[in-house]
């Protein structure tokens, strides 16, 4: 694969204004798709199973009864978005819309576990022996079979005593009613990242991160 094929984040802002089923995550892109019966829903695994066999590009697919999650990386590529995503993706939403299966955007998250640390190096070998994870091509850790949460080590000079943290990404267009909840239910939120993450604080101290695909 040429590196030209890799995408930067302008360039996978500008596809997804075509690919409205679509948000960026991590590394990726992703989609929810949802049917009116778990029959549809089958119907839908079929297709997508098809265009990944056309293309030999497969994606990680989470079927839920009647909601079918969709994520697609180009893992030869370092765990990265690649045109070959943005091709897949195309194919998917024609597929599903075929089928008159709506898209829901707004079901669209990932969580990582995020650790402060002052020498990553340090702790990174034996959180992946114990997690069996491997590396990925920005630092983090990754579950080989793409199911479990993700580390991601903060590098900080000054690690915060309570040095374990959740970010969850939500699309940007989605963040707004989850940081609504959050302040409805009492947790105290720091904006000062917004929109690329929001700090929410829990009534005993603890610390999670709302994240979305925009810049700071």
């Amino acid at each position: 694969m040429s590196t030209q094929d890799v995408l930067d984040k302008q360039q996978i802002s500008e596809y997804l204004k075509d690919l409205p089923h679509w948000r960026e995550v991590p590394g990726a892109i992703s989609a929810v798709y949802q049917s009116t019966t778990a029959a549809q829903s089958i119907e839908l695994l079929s297709e997508i199973a098809a265009a990944a066999e056309l293309d030999q590009h497969h994606p990680d697919v989470d079927w839920r009864y009647n909601k079918i999650f969709v994520t697609t990386t180009s893992h030869d590529a370092g765990g990265r978005v690649t045109t070959r995503d943005i091709a897949l993706a195309a194919k998917i939403s024609e597929r599903a819309e075929a089928l008159g299966i709506s898209a829901q955007p707004e079901l669209i998250g990932v969580v990582e576990i995020a650790i402060d640390t002052a020498d990553r190096k340090a702790i990174g070998a034996q959180w992946a022996a114990g997690l069996g994870y491997k590396e990925a091509s920005d630092g983090s850790l990754v579950d080989p079979n793409h199911r479990l949460p993700s580390i991601w080590f903060q590098e900080t000079s000054t690690p915060n005593p309570n040095r374990l943290h959740v970010d969850f990404w939500v699309p940007h267009s989605a963040s707004g009613a989850v940081l609504d909840a959050l302040k409805g239910a009492g947790a105290e939120l720091d904006g000062e990242s917004a929109p690329s993450f929001t700090v929410a604080t829990d009534s005993q101290g603890n610390r999670f991160c709302v994240c979305t695909e925009q810049d700071r």
